[in-house]
């Protein structure tokens, strides 16, 4: 056998057990570490696919009695590098869900988040309008007392100027109340004084005639 092609084989053996191990490790991590561990891995995959090309073309080159069990080796290799890269993907794609699950996550909170500050704003609105709306009520409420009030000294100032015309009124009263009297005196005043004149003048006539 070659040694050219055993120190590929030797090489290749090495790297496909240690991204073996690399997988199996990858599997359990999460994240950034995860995918850093992929990276590591396909760059390995990429060596290893490497070795295998270099292992082809040396054992193409040998004789046809070596080259056959060597070829076979080859593709017993190509066969396992394969199933590498499928374990590969699977770990990626696995990464790639726990990535959608966790921007899926965020996007959960932050739209959480984002109705909590809607409904908190619109708390504030509805506190901001209710706070308005007593402010006018009050407002209303003291323009309605002071109008009241106004009203009430009306109705206080209209009945002080009642009381007084009752008042004048019944001095009124009494003062053509005097008068009538005092005019009902002065008729008696004058009748008395005609009548006495009448009689006056009858006792002279009767006096003259006699002479």
């Amino acid at each position: 056998m070659s040694q050219v092609f055993e120190g590929y084989e030797r090489q290749y053996c090495e790297l496909s057990a240690n991204l073996s191990r690399k997988c199996t490790s990858g599997s359990v991590l999460i994240g950034e570490q995860k995918k850093q561990k992929v990276a590591e891995i396909k760059t390995g995959l990429d060596d290893a696919d490497a070795l295998i090309r270099k292992m082809d073309l040396e054992a193409r080159s040998l004789p046809p009695n070596i080259k056959g069990s060597l070829l076979a080796k080859i593709r017993e290799y190509k066969t396992d590098l394969i199933n590498l890269k499928n374990e590969v993907k699977r770990i990626s794609s696995s990464n790639v869900s726990q990535a959608a699950r966790d921007e899926l996550m965020e996007s959960g909170i932050a739209d959480t988040k984002m109705m909590s500050t809607e409904r908190l704003n619109q708390s504030s609105d509805k506190i901001k309008d209710s706070r308005r709306t007593m402010l006018e009520t009050e407002e209303l409420g003291v323009s309605i007392l002071q109008d009241l009030h106004q009203q009430r000294q009306a109705l206080l100032h209209a009945h002080g100027t009642l009381q007084g015309v009752d008042d004048n009124i019944g001095r009124s009263k009494k003062v053509l109340t005097a008068m009538s009297r005092r005019m009902n005196r002065n008729k008696w005043m004058v009748g008395c004084i005609i009548a006495a004149l009448v009689l006056a003048i009858l006792v002279i006539l009767y006096f003259k005639l006699l002479r």
